[in-house]
């Protein structure tokens, strides 16, 4: 393609505005490339790194070490091992991480503004395993002022609405914890939040959402606020339609902006951090397990497989296409996007049954491997999707369950009638009109509660050992006895609210090398393209702790940079 025939020329083309797109950025001009030009398929900044809970998952980093912690590459090296034994992840991308994961946190705080925070208490997924922490891998975005964007702020995506108060009231992860177990002081917190945010008048005159922001839409701020310093150029509504590619280099690519479109010529590289493809029907029954379905997915509604297709149309490889970052998910109707249902299943005085009244699994091991156990056990026949979260009014009045909130948050005559006339919520004063209201086989679900019970008492899950590790025991109330994530479900009236085998979006994608160079399906790499975040290849796919998407995104983007600037020694 000749000169002639591109529209405009930069050195670097970065599609998609998450974690992984902003740090490329962030990197890239850092390290010597001035000439960036990043585009946005929305109308928002932040993708679904904005609307996620934002932590990153970096074992060894300087932050833990400052907060007193132990850790070693060679523990989070066995921990992975052990982890990710038997899916299809190169070693070399596991020791690459291990070894830049800390490398390009540094990196950051030392020449941008972002900020994070160990997570003294949240342990790796897999606590029973060699090499696995109670704590300090894990690190939430620190809390900022929307303010420090200037205008700017209109542009940014906010945080899932279940992790906002009142739809608008931003909290970190560790004040979700205090506030959804109702921990000591959560009462003391909700004040201060909402104080805090009545008093600031001045920014209640131009938005209903909190100034501060928390979780995924801090993570992202610090990032962007980071990029608007370097006057490095977004283009919002703006996405990806094609690459252009020659003798195995991409040579640039074509764009459409509000239905225009170009081709950018790139000298140095595209990279490419444009989500998975769990908005994509089509591609998620090609590829995807039964059943499946964009409505159950809290991924980002333009995450469609813009990256991946492009890549495929030029001959690139791929890897782990079956697979996804699994959650059940609350689909609450009239709601925007579905909910996340992760703490809730986990406390005290509730289970998680299918159409036949029976458990399938740990309702309180952490969200992929419990629905990758709904997976295992499925069928058309004996079916766990939907499935359903049955509690007590107990279980209704101590903890917070999802948009129904406490009883005293949310008393039964304030829950829509939609909500029940559409099975998403039932209740009934025993388990057998429970079950008989939603269609659930009643005996199954009695004889389930019955041997809960049972298990309450002796503080033994004999069937699936809820409770025996760390990460069991983390979203559970210590004040129960013998076994803090069981409890009798016994006090009338019963709940259930329905749950949907949902996701927070893809994780395979195009194959990489360390360089987040995308590979050749026929050997080999693309020169000039390079793949990051959930339109690449997991390098963690099976989540071994909180933040495992992220914190790979924005390692790969470190390392795309170093390449791109010769500085991969």
């Amino acid at each position: 393609m000749s000169t002639a025939q591109w529209d405009r020329e930069v050195d670097i083309l970065i599609a998609g505005t998450g974690n992984g797109g902003l740090t490329a950025a962030v990197c890239n001009w850092e390290m010597g490339t001035k000439d960036l030009l990043v585009i946005e398929k929305a109308d928002k900044v932040g993708g679904t790194s904005a609307t996620s809970g934002g932590g990153i998952w970096i074992p060894n980093n300087h932050y833990a070490r400052e907060a007193g912690a132990s850790d070693s590459p060679e523990d989070a090296r066995k921990y992975l091992m052990s982890t990710l034994f038997g899916e299809d992840v190169p070693e070399e991308l596991i020791d690459n991480y291990i070894e830049n994961g800390p490398k390009m946190l540094q990196f950051l705080h030392d020449c941008s503004d972002v900020r994070y925070e160990s997570l003294e208490h949240y342990p790796d997924y897999y606590t029973n395993v060699e090499g696995a922490r109670e704590g300090h891998r894990s690190l939430e975005p620190a809390p900022i002022m929307a303010s420090e964007l200037g205008d700017n702020w209109r542009n940014m995506t906010w945080t899932h609405h279940m992790m906002r108060l009142f739809n608008r009231i931003h909290f970190t992860q560790t004040e979700a914890h205090t506030l959804m177990v109702q921990l000591p002081g959560w009462k003391k917190l909700t004040a201060k939040l909402i104080w805090d945010y009545i008093k600031d008048i001045p920014w209640r005159l131009k938005t209903p959402i909190s100034r501060r922001l928390a979780c995924g839409s801090a993570g992202v701020a610090r990032l962007y606020l980071s990029v608007l310093k370097r006057n490095i150029p977004i283009e919002l509504n703006t996405r990806l339609v094609e690459l252009v590619a020659e003798d195995g280099q991409v040579l640039g690519a074509v764009i459409e902006h509000n239905g225009q479109r170009s081709r950018i010529r790139t000298r140095k590289g595209v990279i490419m951090a444009a989500g998975g493809f769990e908005k994509n029907q089509q591609l998620r029954e090609q590829y995807l397990p039964a059943p499946t379905n964009t409505q159950w997915s809290a991924g980002n509604p333009a995450n469609e497989g813009d990256a991946l297709l492009a890549g495929l149309s030029i001959g690139a490889k791929t890897r782990l296409m079956k697979d996804a970052w699994w959650t059940t998910t609350l689909c609450v109707p009239d709601e925007p996007t579905p909910r996340l249902a992760i703490m809730e299943k986990s406390f005290p005085g509730s289970c998680v049954v299918n159409k036949a009244g029976k458990r399938f699994a740990n309702e309180s091991q952490n969200y992929m491997a419990f629905q990758k156990d709904l997976f295992r056990s499925h069928t058309e026949d004996s079916p766990n999707a939907p499935a359903w979260h049955v509690f007590d009014a107990r279980f209704r009045k101590n903890y917070i369950v999802g948009p129904m909130m406490t009883a005293s948050m949310k008393p039964d005559w304030q829950i829509p009638k939609k909500w029940f006339d559409t099975g998403f919520v039932a209740k009934a004063n025993t388990i057998r009109e429970l079950a008989d209201t939603l269609g659930i086989d009643a005996d199954g679900l009695e004889a389930t509660i019955a041997r809960m019970n049972e298990f309450a008492k002796t503080g033994v899950d004999e069937d699936f050992g809820r409770g025996d590790s760390a990460y069991d025991r983390y979203y559970a109330d210590p004040s129960i006895k013998p076994n803090p994530c069981l409890a009798p479900i016994d006090q009338a009236p019963f709940y259930a609210m329905r749950i949907e085998a949902g996701d927070f979006g893809t994780l395979g994608g195009l194959d990489t090398d360390t360089y987040a160079r995308v590979k050749r399906a026929d050997g080999g790499v693309f020169e000039g393209l390079y793949a990051i975040g959930n339109c690449s290849a997991a390098i963690l796919p099976t989540y071994p702790g909180p933040g495992a998407t992220l914190g790979p995104a924005m390692t790969m983007a470190y390392q795309a940079a170093k390449h791109i600037n010769d500085k991969a020694a």
